[in-house]
């Protein structure tokens, strides 16, 4: 029977996981939740056969961890993001499952894992981090709530974010409404500033939400948004950013 780690943050994601990787025959040797906990236990464990492992953890960014362990073992990486940010996972035939993701999407990796450990090419993991570090990874998924439903949606799907009494919200080009997690300055920090950017301290906008901007007195600028042509001034002091960003 295969033995696999999990380093997972979430608990629900987590048990998961397991039941599914039961259904497989693999045999869970630890499920851990942080940067802190996955290097104590491989400090203090022999390196396991196949390692499932989650990017955002409780405390940091998963590629932490390999930073200060040197770890030989094949790693399935769990993510929400897009493909387009973790292309050098393929180059190096290491596999990754977008979450959410079936039991087949599970299976296909696990053949995968099986193929490059008989060939012994999870020595090439060195590069796949040296590449991952050089490109910023952003989250592409945000999970909304709506009573008993849950929704994922995308970036493509939000044309701005906001906060009002204390609370962030999403906001749909259809005009839809969720509460999120993160409050906005966590958002600059994971979503793409190539697509968004906080014109002021209470919206963050995508560049593709822009219908009409017009200058004011005091060298702001007013946005008209394609959605029911909301309108956000643009601080002063972000202005200049702000039309370096838009033409870039």
């Amino acid at each position: 029977m295969i033995a696999a780690l999990i380093i997972e943050d979430e608990k629900p994601a987590a048990r998961r996981l397991q039941r599914m990787l039961t259904k497989e025959n693999i045999d869970v040797l630890e499920t851990l939740n942080s940067v802190n906990s996955a290097v104590a236990w491989l400090q203090s464990n022999p390196q396991p056969p196949l390692v499932f492992c989650d990017i955002q953890l409780s405390d940091g960014i998963a590629f932490e961890i390999f930073e200060k362990i040197k770890i030989n073992s094949p790693i399935i990486f769990t993510t929400a993001y897009d493909e387009y940010a973790i292309r050098a996972f393929k180059l190096n035939s290491i596999d990754y499952l977008l979450k959410p993701f079936t039991q087949e999407d599970l299976q296909f990796a696990i053949q995968k894992y099986k193929n490059t450990h008989s060939k012994n090419q999870v020595e090439n993991f060195s590069e796949v981090f040296k590449n991952l570090t050089q490109q910023k990874i952003y989250k592409e998924r945000f999970l909304v709530r709506k009573g008993v439903y849950i929704q994922v949606l995308t970036t493509r799907d939000i044309d701005y974010f906001y906060s009002e009494n204390k609370m962030t919200y999403i906001h749909q080009y259809s005009g839809k409404e969720s509460i999120v997690d993160e409050s906005l300055e966590k958002l600059t920090q994971i979503i793409d500033p190539e697509k968004f950017f906080r014109v002021n301290r209470q919206y963050i906008i995508n560049r593709e939400a822009v219908k009409e901007m017009i200058r004011l007195a005091n060298k702001r600028i007013k946005l008209v948004l394609l959605s029911d042509n909301m309108e956000v001034i643009v601080a002063r002091e972000r202005v200049n950013d702000f039309l370096k960003w838009i033409v870039h």
